[in-house]
């Protein structure tokens, strides 16, 4: 498997009772790890035996010292080396469980170097089943960038699951991804303009909403998608047919990083030969056990196999 992480970040993670603003706080805890979704894939594919290779941009001295962190971690990196710094992302994390995320933008990429992980990804690409893409792009890349990588994957062959919102995912879909996986807030953006990313979606008619989403999706270019609805569930549209596969309760740890445990499983799935259908119950059940870790991208593997029996997709 392949994981592409264009706008990697230095992740600190701050816990703490409850987050006042406009106050100073002193956290009981605080966790500097890699991060960006890319990375929070590739290390909740280990729950499935798979380690990915990761190419990886990563501008300036910060940037160096995320890949060292990526190598402590034991992950097999491609380092794409930029111009600028790495951005940084802070996670607060409170004793009720509510999270709050600050993520930076991260420094431009130039022409050059959107060349030079265009290349890298077109290099590494060659003999890897499936290729995921996910997350953000940084300033002066999104434009097109996902639209090219996912062109450099299939040229090689290549799968592609790709996790991305706003702009980068509109753009993306002409080019024919294999697989999109947004949550439904981000499916309404980039289908309608309109809509909060981080709502959680409430209602009787969230499942047929999210499968609608997917259809669309499919109409507007996108082989296959695959709409998360938080704790509900994910609606599936293929050229088969539409499915919905209805989320297991977990207690919740973290949720931080549970659309990239989805990404992941069902990565992995596809990996392994199984059908969009299969593979998709494999994506529910790593992204709720993910929840259930302190660590964004961890797995509670013990957890996923009790979960993934109990799975089933039903028609739509």
């Amino acid at each position: 498997m392949l994981a592409v992480g264009a706008n990697l970040a230095l992740d600190r993670t701050l816990h703490l009772a409850v987050l006042v603003p406009g106050h100073v706080q002193r956290p009981r805890s605080a966790e500097a790890t890699a991060g960006g979704k890319a990375v929070n894939v590739c290390r909740a594919a280990q729950a499935h035996g798979v380690r990915p290779r990761l190419v990886a941009n990563l501008p300036g001295r910060l940037g160096d010292y995320v890949g060292d962190l990526l190598d402590l971690e034991g992950h097999d990196v491609r380092r794409v080396t930029t111009a600028g710094e790495a951005r940084s992302a802070i996670i607060v994390i409170e004793d009720g469980g509510r999270a709050t995320v600050l993520n930076e933008p991260g420094p431009e990429l130039v022409p050059e170097h959107r060349a030079a992980l265009l290349r890298a990804v077109d290099e590494e690409a060659r003999g890897h089943r499936v290729a995921v893409m996910s997350g953000s792009l940084p300033p002066g890349a999104t434009d097109g960038l996902y639209a090219d990588l996912v062109d450099a994957a299939h040229r090689r062959g290549a799968v592609v699951v790709l996790d991305a919102a706003r702009r980068p995912l509109r753009d993306a879909l002409a080019a024919g991804p294999d697989v999109v996986t947004p949550n439904l807030a981000e499916a309404r953006a980039v289908l309608t303009g309109a809509g909060d990313e981080s709502v959680e979606p409430e209602g009787e008619g969230v499942v047929d909403d999210a499968v609608e989403a997917a259809i669309a999706l499919r109409a507007a270019g996108a082989k296959a998608a695959l709409v998360t609805a938080g704790r509900h569930g994910v609606g599936g549209a293929d050229a088969e047919g539409t499915f919905w596969v209805t989320a297991p309760r977990v207690p919740e740890v973290n949720p931080i990083g549970a659309g990239d445990a989805f990404a992941a499983g069902l990565a992995a799935g596809l990996e392994r030969g199984e059908g969009l259908r299969e593979a998709a119950l494999r994506a529910v059940a790593t992204g709720a056990a993910s929840v259930a870790t302190p660590l964004a991208g961890q797995v509670d593997a013990a957890l996923l196999q009790v979960l993934l029996p109990t799975l089933r997709w039903i028609k739509r």
